[in-house]
């Protein structure tokens, strides 16, 4: 990476990749004496869940948005929220199904973010696709800490962010159809 894409926001998009592997051993440790596995990969899911928010807002603010970015930052959160909802199923904590809705989604959304690139064209992130990967990482913290209590609402976001992943795709399909004319 030259000088302009190693900036703060990149630094911190690949600090969330980083940081993926590690919430994944806390979280599917599941060491039966220590409960305080589901807390900690909680906290790491929140951290790196935060770095989205922030490395966007000082891309912005900044004028330091670069391609780098624009790619990596939606992968870096396809393979952050595709890695809990994995350990989730794991643990039976989600159906499956939706799993397969949400991963389906994402590979078909960098599938076209790739035709578009082959076309000298950037397809950034956009407000469904926000709204859903917001909807998605708060649906992942309440699925982590799995309060009884919390039951009901969980159930509401996710059928919420399953929602949204479904108006996101076929927005960004919708907005972007021209980059699917005359596929080689």
């Amino acid at each position: 990476m030259d000088k302009k894409t190693w900036n703060l926001p990149n630094k911190l998009t690949l600090f969330r990749m980083f940081l993926v592997p590690i919430f994944v051993l806390f979280f599917l440790a599941r060491i039966p004496s220590e409960p305080a596995c589901d807390w900690i990969a909680v906290v790491i899911f929140i951290v790196a869940s935060l770095t989205d928010m922030l490395d966007g807002q000082i891309a912005r603010k900044y004028n330091l948005i670069t391609n780098f970015g624009k790619f990596m930052d939606p992968l870096a959160d396809k393979v952050l929220v595709d890695s809990a909802l994995i350990c989730l199923v794991a643990l039976q904590r989600i159906p499956a199904w939706i799993v397969v809705i949400i991963t389906a989604r994402e590979f078909t959304i960098s599938g076209f973010r790739l035709i578009a690139a082959e076309k000298n064209v950037v397809i950034a992130a956009n407000y469904w696709g926000k709204f859903k990967t917001a909807f998605q990482m708060v649906m992942v913290i309440l699925m982590i800490v799995n309060i009884p209590a919390l039951h009901i609402l969980t159930d509401i976001v996710m059928w919420i962010a399953t929602a949204l992943t479904v108006i996101s795709l076929v927005t960004y399909l919708a907005q972007n159809k021209d980059v699917l004319r005359d596929i080689d």
